[in-house]
């Protein structure tokens, strides 16, 4: 998948927003004012960072190379993701869905 691929379907996600609170290289998406990805460039890198369940972050990580503990970020909570060339859209999407209902689930 491509940023702008990435990033429109973040977009398409009801009631998403994007900014640029960390810098134009680090794309915020929030939903109902929190975050629910962060898309970025570091090292020539398109990477992800999304937030699921611990305990599905430890099975993800052990079952995928590209999928890391998050970077600069609570890595009990939040993976990265480094997009590459043969990524699995649909995979990708649903890991993006999740940090999304995830982050939609959590009561203030």
């Amino acid at each position: 998948m491509e940023f702008e691929e990435v990033s429109a379907y973040c977009l398409s996600l009801e009631g998403s927003s994007e900014e640029t609170p960390f810098g134009p290289e680090a794309l915020v998406y929030k939903t109902k004012n929190k975050m629910f990805a962060l898309l970025m460039f570091r090292d020539n890198t398109l990477s992800i960072n999304l937030k699921n369940d611990p305990e599905v972050n430890i099975d993800l990580r052990e079952k995928h190379t590209f999928i890391q503990p998050g970077y600069h970020m609570n890595k009990k909570h939040w993976n990265t993701v480094t997009i590459h060339a043969n990524i699995d859209k649909n995979f990708l999407k649903t890991l993006i869905l999740q940090s999304y209902v995830a982050v939609l689930a959590k009561k203030k």
